[in-house]
């Protein structure tokens, strides 16, 4: 797919979840340091933690932790049971980002979920915070983390969304670490990169506009001023 012309009106959307609809750092940090302890091993300070929100969880098990295929395996398990069980909803909506998504569902904007948390704990995010009802897909990782990069998930957020009959013409995509706009433009599209997440400014590399409030992300997305705050 060739690049698409960086300008509203955009005929689909693409959003990341944690760093750019809601701040989950606090149920996932938790989750990992439950899993560290399971584990036997020393819990890394918060500021390390930090890191791990955002990419796929098996890298940062194999990168971060230095953790082989198998013991990744069992980490993963212990992780996905404490943090579906307590940690998901232990995260906020940014404020003025729910009138955001509101305002592309008002102006019939195909919009989906790209996310690399798996799919199940991404809905019940969504449908926790209400905001599942402003989405026209929800794309996340596999269950088996098969489909985890951000750029194969970009890829079937764009399929599912031409199976749904959106106009793919002139897509972007939104998020708040390299991964976003990486993994976007291995799709040939274009990322808007958002300061409020966790990303670092020398991660807004490559993303084509930069939005340090929700009220510049609507503009850059051509919503009505009034969507954000």
């Amino acid at each position: 797919m060739s690049a698409s012309p960086v300008a509203p009106p955009f005929s689909s959307i693409l959003f990341d979840l944690d760093g750019t609809i809601v701040d989950s750092a606090p149920g996932i940090t938790s989750s990992l340091a439950h899993t560290y302890e399971a584990l036997g091993m020393p819990v890394p300070t918060p500021a390390e933690l930090l890191r791990w929100v955002g990419p796929p969880i098996l890298d940062s098990f194999r990168d971060l932790a230095g953790l082989n295929e198998a013991e990744s395996a069992r980490a993963l398990e212990i992780y996905r049971k404490h943090y579906v069980s307590t940690g998901v909803f232990d995260a906020v909506v940014y404020p003025g980002v729910r009138e955001i998504l509101a305002a592309i569902h008002d102006a019939g904007i195909p919009l989906s979920l790209a996310t690399s948390k798996p799919e199940l704990p991404a809905r019940l995010v969504l449908d926790h915070f209400e905001l599942s009802q402003y989405f026209t897909e929800f794309t996340g990782a596999s269950e088996d983390e098969s489909r985890s990069a951000k750029k194969d998930v970009v890829l079937e957020a764009l399929r599912r969304l031409r199976l749904a009959g959106a106009d793919l013409g002139n897509p972007i995509m939104v998020g708040d670490r390299h991964h976003d706009v990486e993994g976007a433009h291995e799709r040939g599209i274009p990322t808007f990169f958002v300061t409020w997440g966790y990303g670092s400014p020398a991660e807004q590399v490559g993303a084509v506009g930069v939005a340090e409030t929700p009220r510049e992300l609507a503009a850059l997305l051509g919503l009505e001023a009034s969507a954000a705050a």
